[in-house]
């Protein structure tokens, strides 16, 4: 069985409901603390064993390019000014040569394309898909777990899932559960897009990981638009579960919608209190914070 040695990260989208932040800056690069949001996806990415990043950029994204480079001048000066410690973090952070391609999705025609446009830079092997405006705080990351159970399934399709509130699946793609097939994945019995309530098969979405098998291509290469006049990743992957097995898999972790002002917030607040060396002092700040005024 072949290993998942790559992964897609789309970062064309234009960030238009962090504007005027996002007007000259990508929303991928907006920090989660210390760490661009891209920076956070990329290091689960590089935890579960990938091993080359494929980045679906658009116009005005080259800051996300140079984020992944050395900067030289930057590095002259710290080590200049004896910063050792951050001068490791750099080199920790920086990819292997070679190992991080860019392609640009020239039209915002949806994620479904945007995953076509890395088609030949994949190639026919199986990759990771992981949207960088959602964060999953897990130990081990969502992404190694999924890998975990994938070679425990013997390889195919595999989907990340989590639980919502009934009332809230017509804003999502919803799975439904077939059989069991480990103490958190299960065959995909049905796939739909933004269901009404009542129509919905269950309350598991589909959240921003994917395993997917390179027999994808093909159909987004025919796939039609879709939801909002775009080529939606989710009716390819339903054009595919005719002839390829689907799996769910329930991660064990909390998601982040960084994509809204209000997930974004809270991730930065998650992921602060998660650090030995700020979270006592910012807990107290909140607490000082959230107290009433003297």
């Amino acid at each position: 069985m072949r290993k998942i040695r790559k992964a897609v990260f789309p970062v064309a989208g234009l960030g238009t409901r962090f504007l005027p932040a996002t007007k000259a800056m990508p929303k991928e690069m907006l920090t989660v603390v210390d760490r661009p949001l891209i920076q956070h996806v990329v290091d689960e990415a590089r935890a579960a064993g990938i091993e080359h990043f494929v980045f679906v950029t658009g116009r005005n994204k080259g800051v996300i390019e140079d984020h992944f480079d050395k900067q030289v001048e930057l590095e002259m000066t710290l080590r200049s000014r004896g910063k050792t410690r951050e001068l490791r973090e750099l080199e920790a952070d920086l990819p292997g040569p070679g190992t991080t391609s860019f392609t640009r999705q020239q039209a915002p025609l949806g994620l479904g394309h945007a995953v076509l446009c890395a088609r030949d830079l994949i190639g026919d092997e199986p990759f990771a898909l992981l949207l960088p405006d959602v964060l999953i705080q897990a130990e081990p990351g969502c992404l190694k777990q999924m890998v975990d159970a994938w070679e425990d399934l013997g390889g195919g399709n595999l989907i990340a899932v989590e639980e919502i509130d009934p009332r809230k699946v017509g804003s999502y793609g919803v799975v439904g559960v077939g059989e069991d097939r480990g103490p958190r994945t299960f065959t995909i019995s049905a796939m739909v897009e933004k269901p009404k309530p009542e129509a919905a098969p269950s309350n598991l979405i589909i959240t921003g990981r994917y395993i997917l098998e390179p027999e994808i291509f093909p159909i987004l290469a025919r796939q039609e638009r879709g939801a909002g006049d775009e080529i939606q990743i989710t009716d390819a992957m339903i054009r595919l579960m005719e002839t390829r097995p689907f799996h769910g898999y329930r991660f064990a972790g909390r998601t982040f919608d960084c994509g809204s002002k209000i997930g974004f917030l809270t991730a930065n607040i998650a992921y602060a209190l998660a650090r030995p060396d700020i979270a006592e002092e910012f807990r107290a700040s909140i607490a000082e914070l959230l107290s009433p005024p003297r």
